[in-house]
């Protein structure tokens, strides 16, 4: 289906209308169409093989009950999802049961919910996306084996918005990607062997958000730039490793000259800890109390965890 614009499909929460559905099909390819003012955008039931590349979807929707996904598969394999563009649906790109497949320079953006979720859908990549100015930028739930390369998370505000958040995940890769000016980077709850490298975390709130239900983390090799809060937890009991990372906050010397610093970087301070369980202290950011308490604690730790500390802090940013 190649060239067609599609407009006005009606609304409905029971019947799931749609601009193309695609039910028990394989091998067909939608591309190079214009998706306006519909409910649901592409919605792909129990297909395999097929290809959704270069179509323009926009919708209008002001309340998520009131308004479809973008792109919605359901119990789909070896999807291929290609070059959208994605705007004012429920969720950009919606993935459920879905395996085996590849989301790939698309560009989700002004969604009321996220620009691209995840449930139980294993061994997925998603690569070189945009996922700008949505509710949350992007969610990935209850799944392992998911790839997340070279993505844009930006712009995604709002009292619990973050532009990326990992929920019961495992088992998943995490590397060159941008969170730039999103109120959480990555919040992690309940997440286990996942290898995060080689990102940029510019202008947040909070950077990383990293539960104590998380374990066998991985943090290296980032560049942690102008953040208010570079990394947050809610508990003392620490089972991650943050190893050779660049913090523009870190205040230690290198005297031998190899970009590592000689001392230890503990990127949690004590007023972020103080945040998380009363979060209306936060009318004290930036004051000279709090200056005051960090600068006591990083000497002599109390409440942060005294095991989150990264023991090669870089100098200087690395050039990704």
């Amino acid at each position: 289906m190649d060239g067609f614009n599609i407009r006005h499909s009606g609304y409905a929460t029971l019947e799931d209308p749609a601009g193309i559905k695609i039910y028990d099909s394989k091998y067909v390819t939608i591309q190079n169409n214009i998706i306006d003012d519909t409910f649901f955008g592409i919605y792909a039931q129990y297909s395999v093989s097929c290809i959704i590349k270069n179509n323009k979807l926009k919708s209008n929707g002001k309340l998520e009950q009131e308004i479809g996904n973008g792109i919605h598969c359901w119990k789909s394999d070896s999807m291929q999802i290609i070059g959208n563009t994605i705007s004012g649906h429920r969720d950009g790109i919606y993935f459920e049961f879905v395996t085996n497949s590849i989301i790939w320079r698309n560009n989700s953006t002004n969604n009321i919910r996220y620009g691209l979720h995840f449930m139980f859908s294993h061994n997925d990549s998603y690569i070189a996306n945009v996922f700008s100015a949505n509710g949350a930028g992007v969610a990935v739930m209850f799944t392992h084996g998911v790839k997340m390369f070279n993505n844009v998370f930006e712009k995604n505000w709002g009292d619990a918005a973050f532009g990326l958040l990992l929920k019961e995940i495992s088992d998943s890769y995490i590397s060159g990607n941008t969170f730039t000016q999103n109120t959480t980077g990555i919040h992690m709850e309940g997440a286990s062997r996942i290898d995060m490298r080689n990102n940029t975390f510019t202008a947040n709130g909070w950077a990383i958000k990293i539960q104590a239900s998380c374990m066998d983390v991985t943090v290296s090799r980032n560049n942690f730039i102008g953040n208010s809060f570079d990394v947050a937890t809610n508990g003392t009991l620490v089972l991650n490793t943050f190893n050779g990372n660049y913090w523009d906050k870190y205040e230690g010397y290198d005297l031998n000259k190899d970009n590592k610093g000689d001392v230890p970087y503990r990127p949690i301070s004590m007023f972020s800890m103080i945040i998380e369980t009363n979060p209306q202290s936060m009318i004290l950011f930036r004051s000279v109390l709090v200056s005051l308490l960090d600068k006591t604690e990083k000497v002599i730790p109390t409440l942060t965890p005294e095991n989150l500390k990264d023991e090669t802090p870089l100098m200087k940013p690395i050039k990704l």
